[in-house]
């Protein structure tokens, strides 16, 4: 006799067979291709969006991402910058830095320390969660920080300036890397300027700070409170790193499942992927060969000879001119918000003008070069145009800002982009290292042979930027006439760099 099934059986029969639909999930090859695939192929709605949809996921994506990269890098220039505050307060004197070349070489023994920690900071931001690689060295540069209160020799500090530079290291190439994974290529120049410029404008408001914890009289000189203060500060931000930061769009939380589609799909455009956890030895061989990369790296070095003045002596400088202590720090401000705006402005140009990043790096390191003769030639009673000078003295900072988002938009494959991320900044710890020993005691107040160096590296350093651009004008044009055009139908499929994929085109 032929059994039936009853309504109640069918019913429950195709709700498992639902369920298990729901739970199955497309196996991706994520050694080869990128974690993004595993989004885009386990997506079964509406796979076209209108523009709108993009811009209210930008939106979201700006809030819940910037405002924390703002502030973690605003707190990190405060901490690397506070030497040159706290040189005015007694830091000098107390631990006998004003013998030889000491105070320079304490400046710059921190970027020893940051070339040390950039490459493991980057190996470990791509093994492990990214948000918790950061907000790890946050805490631990953090402790770092207050531990300079208990320095009291020149030795000592040197000691614990290298390993505070070394665990600072790795936060500036996880943020390149991060803007990498969150914006498209024409976004990312202005958004790489949007967390840089926190270094200008944290020191509109960290003279202030500053001037008040140096005036606390209690059993410890005035310098040793900005660093206890300033640590703890530091620690503190550290949860809201861990808890809050998205690290991206593929494990982003509070996303929905089309959102996340939509931010991961939106960036096939880059041609360079979004996250894979597998380190490739044969991208680094390729970078290291790759000229785009040397002449980056070169940018990133010589442009930074000027941060030498910049971070560490324009106190210096402005007290040089015959301002009290009260004064100095406050003339200190324009210098930040000039810093900041210049960098803000720069990238807001990049983002809305095509094919000016170039020029646009050419122009800071020509407002550098003019800051440069200014210091170097004008008399001591010349007040006026020497503070111009010194406010425009970072005017490379804006071009810093592009050059960040080029290593980062011109530059596919995963393991290649996160060692070029940690490269580019070895190469500019190398130029902030050798800044500093440039402006030597003896060549106060004016420092001539100093700033004589400077204008030579930034007339270099604009120079390499008109032939990096040419030389990927070329080419751009080479690929065009081999008859591969630009196209992103495959831009996650496999995890290829740049010099492979003849649909990748460069900007410039």
């Amino acid at each position: 006799m032929a059994t039936t099934e009853k309504p109640q059986d069918i019913q429950a029969e195709t709700r498992t067979d639902e369920i298990n639909d729901l739970e199955k999930h497309v196996v991706v090859d994520t050694v080869h291709k990128d974690e993004a695939m595993k989004v885009l192929a386990n997506y079964s709605g509406d796979e076209s969006w209108t523009e709108e949809e993009e811009k209210l996921l930008r939106r979201k994506i700006d809030r819940r991402l910037l405002p924390i990269m703002c502030i973690t890098y605003a707190i990190q220039y405060y901490d690397k910058g506070m030497i040159s505050q706290a040189s005015i307060f007694g830091l000098r004197t107390d631990l006998k830095l004003t013998t030889s070349n000491r105070y320079s070489m304490s400046s710059s023994i921190f970027f020893l320390g940051f070339v040390a920690g950039a490459y493991p900071a980057s190996q470990l931001a791509q093994r492990y969660p990214i948000e918790r690689v950061a907000s790890g060295l946050v805490f631990l540069w953090g402790v770092c920080f207050i531990l300079t209160a208990a320095c009291f020799t020149w030795q000592a500090f040197y000691t614990q300036r290298f390993f505070l530079g070394f665990l600072e290291a790795g936060i500036s190439p996880i943020f390149m890397l991060m803007i990498g994974q969150f914006y498209k290529k024409d976004e990312q120049a202005l958004m790489m300027g949007v967390w840089y410029s926190a270094s200008g404008f944290v020191t509109v408001f960290s003279p202030l700070i500053n001037y008040g914890l140096g005036h606390i009289n209690g059993s410890l000189s005035p310098w040793r409170y900005m660093f206890i203060v300033g640590g703890v500060v530091t620690i503190l931000w550290t949860l809201v790193v861990y808890f809050f930061m998205p690290p991206d769009p593929i494990r982003a939380r509070g996303f929905t499942e089309r959102e996340r589609y939509i931010a991961v799909a939106r960036l096939r455009t880059n041609n360079a992927g979004v996250r894979n956890t597998h380190f490739k030895i044969q991208h680094v061989k390729e970078l290291f060969i790759d000229p785009n990369f040397w002449l980056i790296f070169s940018m990133a070095f010589l442009s930074m000879f000027a941060a030498g003045p910049v971070n560490a002596f324009v106190p210096i400088i402005i007290a040089g001119l015959g301002f009290n202590t009260l004064n100095t720090l406050l003339l200190i401000m324009p210098a930040g918000a000039a810093a900041g705006i210049m960098i803000l402005g720069a990238t807001w140009t990049a983002y809305k003008v095509p094919r000016v990043r170039i020029w646009i790096i050419f122009a800071s390191e020509i407002v550098t070069i003019i800051s440069c003769i200014l210091l170097w030639r004008l008399p001591r009673s010349a007040t006026g145009g020497l503070l111009y000078a010194v406010y425009t003295l970072a005017g490379f900072t804006a071009g810093w800002g592009i050059i960040l988002g080029l290593s980062i938009a011109n530059t596919a494959g995963y393991t290649k982009r996160m060692v070029i991320s940690s490269a580019v900044y070895v190469g500019y710890c190398l130029g902030q290292f050798v800044g500093p020993l440039l402006f030597k005691p003896e060549d106060a107040p004016i420092y001539g042979p100093g700033f004589k160096v400077v204008l030579i590296t930034s007339a270099i350093t604009a120079g390499l930027a008109v032939f990096y651009r040419y030389l990927n004008v070329w080419e751009n044009r080479r690929r065009d006439k081999a008859g591969t055009l630009e196209a992103f139908e495959h831009a996650y499929e496999d995890d290829v760099t740049d010099r492979k994929n003849p649909q990748f085109r460069y900007v410039y």
